[in-house]
């Protein structure tokens, strides 16, 4: 099987070089050869100019806003069996890759494999409010799709699908913004595959929304947008207040070096 990684990006020159720097280390240390394919998506800063500096990377152009928009735009750019759909301020752990690999070898009719987000720069006692939430995701994949054939959900910047049954279920739904993108293609990919939620499959993100929001609101936000597309076909709110077009946020240092995380430098090496 190949391997593509899909990127959206909007305005996010200052997180998007370490996420490369991530995906790049994990392609050389797998022994894989994966392909990289960045979506500016109408971008008003320097996104595309950071993500030529990686040898290897392929920048596509949406200048439509949206992320479905953005995710669809890098399927139909990229070419592998496999597509590793992440976001622009995440970084890939060691033996990801190969992780994926061995899931979709082992069982030809997954369709979609997903895991949790592991914050790097999340205090420690928010950490544990994040990980209870992610024990809940279990429930839909398993009752939902199994037994009541309802569908599933996924995990947006760290799910990975296989590109023939994504064609098969009709691709993504360009016209979702923000919320219930991932949900809507894990219901969809349901019905013609299987679609598996594991706490084995993390990424490390931002948790620069859920320090903006607050974490309980933000969960709130992500809950009540999952139900309202397994049940009514479309979200509750359209989308976010965007981060990077009002005011940059800040990284944030965790609160315990316990909680501390390396996360790759934003230059290429």
């Amino acid at each position: 099987m190949s391997l593509s990684v899909v990127i959206p990006a909007h305005n996010e020159e200052g997180y998007l070089g370490a996420c490369l720097a991530s995906v790049l280390r994990e392609a050389a240390s797998s022994g894989l050869e994966v392909e990289i394919v960045v979506v500016d998506n109408a971008s008003t800063d320097r996104t595309a100019e950071v993500a030529l500096r990686y040898p290897g990377v392929t920048v596509v152009r949406e200048p439509c806003k949206g992320l479905a928009r953005a995710r669809d735009a890098g399927l139909k750019a990229s070419h592998g069996t496999l597509i590793v759909n992440m976001d622009a301020d995440c970084i890939m752990p060691r033996g990801y890759l190969a992780r994926v690999l061995r899931h979709f070898e082992r069982t030809p009719r997954l369709a979609c494999l997903s895991g949790p987000f592991i914050y790097y720069d999340l205090p420690q006692t928010a950490q544990i409010s994040s990980a209870v939430f992610y024990l809940f995701q279990f429930f839909p994949n398993v009752l939902g799709q199994r037994i009541f054939g309802l569908g599933a959900i996924a995990q947006g910047g760290n799910y990975v699908v296989r590109r023939s049954m994504v064609e098969q279920a009709g691709g993504y739904d360009t016209s979702l913004i923000f919320y219930g993108e991932d949900t809507d293609i894990a219901i969809r990919l349901s019905r013609v595959g299987l679609v598996r939620f594991t706490m084995l499959l993390s990424m490390k993100s931002s948790a620069r929304r859920l320090l903006r929001e607050g974490v309980f609101r933000a969960g709130y936000l992500y809950t009540i947008n999952n139900i309202f597309m397994i049940f009514r076909g479309r979200p509750l709110t359209p989308g976010p207040v965007d981060l990077r077009d009002s005011r940059r946020p800040r990284r944030v240092r965790p609160a315990t070096p316990r909680s501390r995380a390396k996360v790759p430098r934003s230059s290429p090496s």
